[in-house]
């Protein structure tokens, strides 16, 4: 199922930004998703908020190796886009498994399809307690957009 179809997704509209969350993933506060993809594994992704921002992704590169231990917050690489160069931070700790593949060959699918086949990289171990669910993320998200409008939040 694409990111444009189903059930499965959250309708978010604010200002001029829309898009639909995934509701079978975890969310930061830093616009990260993750998305457990088999027992501990996990996949981790930017947002389509946060590709909004960084623009047009030009090249990506890790600091990490497959098999490397990373910590909570590490920075593991690095993301060049359009607008903005931005460090890649880990959401958890854990086992780090490897960049996605596709991304050498089609670094545009972070932008056309973040959620899907736009993933970054993937991490084995277990998620903190400060990820949360589509709804709250679009809280948050409403906040965020308020304030770089310049309003006070709604």
């Amino acid at each position: 199922m694409s990111e444009q179809e189903g059930e499965g997704y959250l309708r978010y509209r604010r200002a001029r930004f829309s898009t639909r969350l995934p509701k079978d993933r975890l969310y930061s506060k830093s616009h990260v998703w993750l998305r457990e993809v088999e027992g501990g594994r996990w996949r981790v992704g930017h947002t389509k908020f946060a590709m909004r921002m960084l623009g047009e992704p030009v090249e990506i590169g890790f600091e990490v190796a497959p098999g490397e231990e990373v910590e909570r917050g590490q920075v593991i690489g690095w993301l060049e886009g359009f607008k903005a160069v931005t460090d890649l931070f880990t959401p958890m700790g854990g086992r780090f498994r490897g960049p996605n593949p596709e991304l050498e060959q089609r670094i545009e699918a972070m932008m056309r399809r973040p959620y899907d086949e736009g993933w970054l990289y993937e991490v084995e171990g277990q998620p903190g307690d400060d990820l949360v669910g589509a709804g709250e993320y679009a809280s948050f998200l409403d906040g965020t957009i308020d304030k770089a409008m310049g309003r006070d939040a709604v």
